[in-house]
């Protein structure tokens, strides 16, 4: 009988991450050209926002697919679809049409990464799962550094639509490794029916909820913001009740009843809204406040990447001998040092103590992610792996979105309030202008200085809730019982 080729799907794995995490980096380089060849920067940034909200809509429903029918077909199903989109995102003409391929970009990435996720879980044991998760994190890391550069050689030689359709060979090559070398065992016939009114509910739920927070941080708290939430709120109801009527719910409120599953989800909800701030902001810092270039800003962040692998590392050798509880404990206090180094540093701090700062964060953030991901799937049965795969992932999402909004405000309002205290200018873009290496040699020194401790007061506020973040969920792991047992 063939065998899973074991060595060659972890390698697909590897290269759909890495694709799916690229995406972004590359977009946002290529983005000042697409505008400039499609018009409509009034609308750019829905390029973004209905990729990420695609995805995270279908995430759950692809967990939940590929526990009833096989992680093989729903990869292959989501990663048809996502070199679909890419080549519709090649050839739009408009900024709308591009919007819409974004769209189905991110209907098939929701399925790529937690199938991807849960294919690993489903080849290797817990203690080596561990370490192959920290390698496949590495992607985001490579993809963070090679997508700007990539993006920005492809826009100046062949054109902004080649980032989209460089991605159809690499997919086309990815469906025919997982078709040939992941032999999976044939699975009963069906007879349970698929949840499809759960599944609409959960999606209406999801996209309420973000498309909420996404127009809170375009336009402000406004009644079409209350409306979406009040929708989310009814339509969450509305899932809750037909979840416990439905024969094979599409996520089991059972899981819910397992306490390890919700802290550890809970744990990665937050963690993740975390990083946002670091991953948003550092770089903010090093343009705004310290005056440095671009460039030399995202390179700050290398450390944090780099050092996750450690950090996975580190967690998996500790699953075997520790508690779960003394585990995201221990990695959460590193990722709590990190944060409150962020939150104390004055204005003028090196360069090089950002480094450091961002290493630690890295190791906690590594060890943090890679526990809640094993743990999650480890609390639940293996016919219920796919689900919960895609809820940890979900979440994650979630977090994410809900944080970049909050922080994206609380800056804005802090800001806005010192710069109308002191009284320093009255142009309303004047904050953009500051974190623009380009437009910042324009100011007058006085005013740069100015502006730049009101910058920093800003981001002050922001890295005190991300520290609060990572608070929360350091007192919500205490309420685990230490006799959770070792990952073996």
């Amino acid at each position: 009988m063939k065998q899973t080729n074991k060595t060659i799907v972890t390698i697909a794995i590897f290269v759909a991450t890495f694709m799916t995490a690229v995406e972004g980096t590359i977009v946002t380089t290529a983005m000042p050209t697409i505008v400039g060849s499609l018009h409509g920067i009034e609308i750019m940034n829905w390029v973004f926002s209905i990729y990420l909200l695609t995805n995270a809509m279908l995430t759950p429903i692809y967990g939940k697919l590929a526990d009833k029918v096989g992680r093989k077909p729903i990869f292959i199903l989501g990663t048809a679809i996502f070199i679909i989109g890419s080549a519709l995102c090649g050839v739009s003409n408009t900024m709308m049409t591009l919007i819409i391929s974004r769209a189905i970009q991110g209907i098939g990435a929701g399925a790529m990464m937690p199938v991807a996720l849960t294919i690993l879980a489903d080849l290797y044991d817990a203690e080596k799962r561990a370490k192959m998760l920290g390698l496949n994190s590495t992607a985001w890391g490579v993809a963070s550094v090679v997508g700007p550069l990539a993006g920005g050689f492809i826009v100046d030689t062949i054109g902004w639509h080649w980032i989209f359709f460089i991605n159809v060979p690499i997919g086309l090559l990815l469906i025919g490794m997982i078709l040939i070398f992941l032999v999976e065992p044939v699975r009963g016939q069906e007879t349970k029916k698929m949840d499809f009114l759960g599944s609409f509910f959960l999606m209406l739920t999801l996209l309420s909820l973000l498309l909420a927070f996404q127009y809170l941080s375009d336009v402000g708290f406004q009644w079409s913001v209350g409306a979406l939430l009040l929708l989310a709120v009814v339509a969450l109801t509305a899932f809750v009740a037909v979840e416990k009527k439905a024969e094979d719910p599409v996520i089991s409120l059972e899981l819910f009843k397992n306490h390890l599953f919700v802290v550890v989800n809970v744990v990665a909800a937050l963690a993740s809204g975390f990083l946002m701030g670091v991953e948003v902001y550092i770089p903010m810092w090093m343009q705004g406040v310290l005056g440095l270039s671009a460039g030399i800003g995202g390179l700050v962040l290398a450390p944090l990447s780099i050092l996750w692998v450690w950090g996975s590392s580190l967690a998996s050798n500790w699953m075997r001998t520790k508690n779960i509880h003394w585990v995201l404990s221990i990695s959460l206090l590193i990722v709590f040092v990190g944060g409150t180094g962020l939150f104390l540093v004055p204005t003028q701090t090196p360069f090089a103590l950002f480094f450091l700062i961002t290493a630690v964060t890295g190791i906690g953030m590594g060890a943090t992610t890679v526990t809640s991901t094993i743990v999650s799937q480890n609390s639940v049965s293996s016919s219920q792996l796919g689900m919960a795969t895609s809820f940890n992932t979900l979440v994650r999402t979630i977090g994410q979105t809900v944080m970049v909004s909050v922080f994206g405000i609380t800056l804005n309002m802090v800001t806005s309030e010192r710069l109308e205290q002191a009284a320093l200018t009255s142009d309303p873009d004047i904050m953009n202008k500051l974190v623009n290496p380009q437009t910042a040699k324009l100011l007058s020194e006085d005013l740069l200085l100015s502006l730049r401790s009101v910058l920093y007061q800003g981001l002050h506020v922001v890295y005190g809730f991300a520290v609060l973040l990572i608070l929360f969920a350091l007192i919500f792991t205490q309420t685990l019982r230490k006799k959770h047992a070792t990952i073996d």
